[in-house]
């Protein structure tokens, strides 16, 4: 069977409903024509008894009537050949670059384009990768921990890592009141939290970086860029953007609020990304930034490296809140706070989907410790150590470990991580400081 396959650069098209595509000269007489259908999984058309045309479902919502002709001359129709035996050039395989593709990768639940990565890490030894924060309360062990851990990463396969504290964006979405000090005060104790816990800031290849300073600096640069972004786009697609503010499309926003995503998509270019590294939550804007390089004809496009968002404590929430502390283990949270948190927290007995709990264990404790252990009675089936989160789940399921043996190991887990956040602003004059008036700060949507 001859196999057609359609380029997956399609995925980052929002304005594709149908595709012509002319097949291969051995069958020049037949011409597949292809619906691409709206936000799904892989879907495969068969167009004759030895043709397949497959393509990728996208992320639009709206597409129009016509197919543009620069998104037909991004289709890409190969025919699939018996393999040939490869050259001893084209065989040669780089330990060391496959192990750092490996390390960076590992961070993203998604990554818009894996080849891209590739090729960008075998080619540049330092990428800069960008991420950013908006300083708008107390640190919750998603933003804390989860940041570290991948920062880290970045960081031991050689990437530079550029932190973005958005402190004017914080104000743009009204964040502490829009109060600028109260926003920098928070982003100060932000910072301390993440020294404290052992994100590596040695080597000077982590940057902190505040968004009014930077951009006050460097004006001329930054502010048309965001103009260009702004004409280029219709207000529809800049709404689709407010969930990276916490918000929905449906919400009324104000003028300031419609700058935001703008804004955003520009740092991504005024801070010379190569890779975006950010929550899944975030995805909308760096396709924006991707699709903005499609209208201004740039080829090197910034790759997105989309992490995982930790689920909230309680049951249906799908990511930990800084305005609700029922949902949220905190950075400088107490043993005892941590211990009551995790035992209150939703843990159905044999259910793994959507289970906050062991999400934590993945995403934390096993990315921490690369193991997890339990520690029960003989009766219960004594103390056991993981090193893998697929012999967790399957003793979940099978009811071997049950939640009242997995919350106490999972609360000293996360106790031990944060021994030494704790530690440092109990110790530390300035870290303390800054905690004691966080926390009489009212955290604002």
């Amino acid at each position: 069977m001859e196999c057609y396959e359609i380029d997956e650069r399609l995925q980052e098209k929002n304005v594709i409903t149908m595709a012509a595509v002319q097949v291969s000269k051995k069958k020049r007489s037949e011409v597949a024509t292809c619906i691409v259908k709206k936000a799904g999984s892989p879907t495969e058309k068969k167009v004759g008894p030895n043709l397949n045309i497959s393509f990728v479902g996208l992320m639009a919502s709206e597409a129009p009537p016509q197919v543009p002709a620069e998104a037909l001359q991004s289709l890409s129709v190969s025919e699939s050949k018996p393999s040939e035996e490869p050259s001893s050039s084209s065989n040669q395989i780089d330990p060391a670059l496959e192990e750092r593709y490996r390390i960076v990768r590992s961070i993203g639940e998604e990554c818009i384009q894996e080849d891209e990565l590739r090729n960008l890490l075998a080619k540049k030894p330092e990428p800069i990768c960008y991420d950013g924060f908006e300083p708008s309360g107390r640190m919750h062990i998603a933003q804390g921990v989860l940041k570290a851990i991948n920062v880290n990463k970045l960081t031991s396969a050689g990437c530079r890592v550029k932190i973005w504290i958005a402190d004017w964006f914080a104000q743009l979405n009204n964040k502490m009141g829009g109060d600028l000090k109260k926003i920098e005060t928070v982003g100060r104790y932000l910072i301390e939290i993440w020294k404290a816990v052992g994100m590596d800031l040695e080597g000077g290849k982590v940057e902190f970086l505040w968004s009014s300073k930077e951009i006050n600096a460097r004006g001329d640069v930054y502010w048309p860029i965001v103009m260009d972004i702004a004409r280029r786009n219709k207000l529809p697609r800049i709404l689709r953007c407010s969930q990276i503010m916490g918000r929905s499309d449906q919400d009324e926003l104000t003028a300031a609020q419609i700058f935001y995503p703008c804004m955003q998509c520009a740092d991504i270019f005024f801070l010379k990304a190569d890779i975006c590294q950010l929550g899944m939550d975030q995805r909308k804007v760096n396709v924006l930034a991707r699709e903005y390089c499609d209208d201004i004809k740039r080829k090197n496009k910034p790759i997105i490296l989309s992490h995982h968002m930790l689920p909230g404590l309680q049951q249906g929430q799908e990511k930990m809140s800084k305005s609700d502390p029922s949902s949220s283990v905190y950075m400088e949270d107490d043993e005892a706070e941590v211990n009551l948190k995790i035992k209150k927290a939703y843990c159905p007995p044999k259910i793994v989907e959507g289970n906050p709990c062991l999400e934590y264990i993945k995403y934390l404790v096993l990315a921490w410790f690369n193991e997890f252990t339990v520690e029960r009675s003989e009766q219960n089936g004594g103390n056991k150590t993981y090193k893998n989160y697929e012999d967790i789940i399957a003793d979940y399921e099978s009811g071997d470990l049950h939640p009242a043996d997995l919350k106490p190991a999972l609360s000293k887990a996360l106790n031990k991580i944060l021994l030494p956040v704790r530690e440092h602003f109990k110790n530390d004059s300035t870290a303390k400081e800054l905690l004691k008036r966080v926390k009489a700060y009212r955290v604002t949507k």
